[in-house]
Parts: C-alpha cells; sequence; structure tokens
C-alpha cells in the first residue's frame, strides 16, 4: 500500500490532463452527431444513480484509457458502472493493496442536463494516496473539473488543483484549440443580499423537508422584504454547483439531502450527492471557498460510490461566520 505517491505531481497532474482531455473532445463531436433522445435511454441502474446511454458511452472510453495509463503505473479506478462496488483495480488482477494510488472519476455529472442540450455537465476526478478502504476525500492530493459543453457552446473550462499550491483555471475555445489562462474569484460579499444562494432539491423526493428549513432559513437570514433579496439556482450537477462558488457568481451552496431523507424516513443513498459528485472540492478550497459536511466539519467522505454526501458551501469565511451558526441551530436543533 503507497503511503505517498511515488513520482512527482506534475506527471499524475499530465496524465489526467491527456485524460480530461480526450474524454471531453470525444464527448463533444458523439453528442453533436447523436439524437438526444438516443443519448436519454436508460442504460441501466449501477446503485449509486441510474445510468443513461450517454454515460455507458463515455464509461467505456474511460475505461479503456484508464488501461493505457495503468500499464506504466497500477492503480484502482473508482467510478459507477465498474466492478461490484465501483473499485476496479488496474492492470485487470492486481490486488488493490499493490496499486500506486486511487483515481475517483465520474465521467459527467450533470447527465441530465447535458443530454438534452440544456446545460453543460462537468468531468470530475482526483487522486489520493491509496490508504485502502481508509481512504477519504481529505487525502485527495490533486483535483481536475473539466466542463462538458452542450452542442450550442464553443467555450468550456479546464480546472485543477495540488493541494497545498493553490488552484488554476483555462478557458478552452472548441473550435479553434486556443487555450487561455483565465482568473477565477469567489464573492468576497459579506451577505447574500442581491446574490445567488441554492439549497439543493434536483428530485421530488426530499423537497418538502428541506423547503420548510430553507424557509424559515430565509425568514430569519434577510426578513420579510416586498423586492426578492436571494435568488437560486438548481444546477443539476455538483461539478457546476462547485464552480459557481468558485467563478463568484454564487455565495451559498446548501446540499442537505441525505439530512432530509432520514428525517422523513426515506431511503438515504440513491438520490443523494455521492464522493464522486464532489471529489473536486479541493479545487474549491484552494481558492478560498469554505466546504464542509452537515455539521460544519471537513468533508471525510469514504472513496467509494455509494456513500451519501452533504455538504454546504459558502464563497468566503465572512459568509461562512455570518450564516453557518443559523444552519447549524436548524439542521441540529
Amino acid at each position: 500500500m503507497s503511503l505517498l505517491l511515488s513520482r512527482e505531481i506534475s506527471f499524475y497532474l499530465n496524465r489526467l490532463r491527456q485524460l480530461h482531455l480526450r474524454l471531453r473532445d470525444h464527448l463533444y463531436r458523439h453528442l453533436r452527431s447523436q439524437n438526444p433522445a438516443v443519448l436519454a435511454q436508460v442504460s441501466h441502474d449501477a446503485g449509486g444513480d441510474t445510468q443513461y446511454a450517454i454515460d455507458a458511452h463515455l464509461e467505456t472510453l474511460l475505461i479503456d484509457l484508464c488501461r493505457e495509463w495503468a500499464q506504466e503505473s497500477p492503480f484502482v479506478l473508482i467510478a459507477e458502472g465498474i466492478g461490484d462496488d465501483g473499485w476496479y483495480p488496474l492492470p485487470e488482477g492486481t490486488p488493490a493493496r499493490e496499486a500506486e494510488f486511487l483515481l475517483i472519476v465520474d465521467p459527467i455529472d450533470g447527465t441530465r442536463p447535458l443530454m438534452y442540450d440544456k446545460r453543460s455537465a462537468w468531468l470530475l476526478s482526483a487522486i489520493a494516496p491509496n490508504f485502502g478502504r481508509e481512504t477519504t476525500l481529505e487525502h485527495t492530493l490533486l483535483a481536475m473539473q473539466t466542463e462538458l459543453p452542450t452542442t450550442r457552446q464553443y467555450l468550456a473550462y479546464h480546472l485543477w488543483a495540488i493541494r497545498g499550491k493553490g488552484a488554476h483555471a483555462e478557458l478552452h475555445n472548441m473550435l479553434t484549440g486556443e487555450i487561455q489562462p483565465t482568473p477565477l474569484s469567489p464573492s468576497r460579499a459579506e451577505t447574500l443580499e442581491h446574490g445567488f444562494a441554492s439549497f439543493v432539491k434536483l428530485f421530488p423526493e426530499g423537497k418538502l423537508k428541506i423547503a420548510e428549513l430553507e424557509s424559515e432559513f430565509w425568514a430569519r437570514a434577510l426578513g420579510e422584504s416586498v423586492n426578492p433579496l436571494a435568488f437560486e439556482d438548481q444546477y443539476a450537477s455538483t461539478g457546476g454547483q462547485l464552480f459557481e462558488l468558485m467563478s463568484g457568481r454564487d455565495r451559498l451552496i446548501a446540499d442537505l439531502r441525505p439530512w432530509a431523507f432520514t428525517r422523513m424516513g426515506l431511503p438515504v443513498s440513491p438520490l443523494t450527492c455521492h464522493p464522486y459528485d464532489i471529489c473536486t472540492a479541493l479545487i474549491a478550497q484552494e481558492l478560498g471557498v469554505q466546504v464542509t459536511d452537515l455539521r460544519g466539519e471537513p468533508l471525510r467522505a469514504p472513496l467509494d460510490i455509494r456513500a451519501p454526501v452533504g455538504w454546504i458551501g459558502y464563497a468566503n469565511t465572512d459568509l461562512r461566520r455570518r450564516y453557518e451558526p443559523l444552519l447549524m441551530e436548524l439542521l441540529w436543533r
């Protein structure tokens, strides 16, 4: 079992970048040649989420590219649709304990809006040393996320971060191939007034409980007003939600689904965020975004495909200091 990565971090960064861009470019071409009705066909249930034809298409290419990479360095690929529990040592037959590192991937985070060509999705991944099943999100050393644009887009973001060394972003022109470094700056606002802040409620399940807490939060945080003082955006992609925090567009995201499902006696796991959905939280944190679990603690979810993850993201420390006590009171009173 590797306690530290055996190569320079630049090696993993370059290989991961190649993987991301090949997957993105392939999917961009594929989307432009397919009927959305075909992409939206249900493929199978992977245990963590419904998989559609568009997911299955990219997963096949992901595994092929990872097999190529594993000829240089054995590793465990953690993703939906592979193996019994999402852990898939490569090359095949390699014991997981002998893997050099763990690579957790969500090939398409935001499948539903992308397969209907409504809004971009994101390719998410992170690398951690191999501490076996004890490895958590807190151990990730490198994270990368790449925008998967709709067919109407020609610009797409590409982001990465190395723990303790800051975050980086590029804007890619999908038509010309031009790449431009671009700054990302989370909001510096000290209140939620006149900004975007969202409580995640993407599906009918759990929505009532979340809306009740949300209503009380806004009543106490902003009081009564004739004009709306805060706005919401139900972006059906955790990676997309993190990007909105990183880019200064959103000030607060609260994904309380595990809490709501537990309170309502519903199954917790299938319709929540999972570790692969939020494996790029490191990028946001390197930019100063405050990302916590539902008790205000660091994210320590295991690197698997089933663990339910509730999380809260504040664009900066001032917003966290101002609103976290109220959220904690409403969640755990």
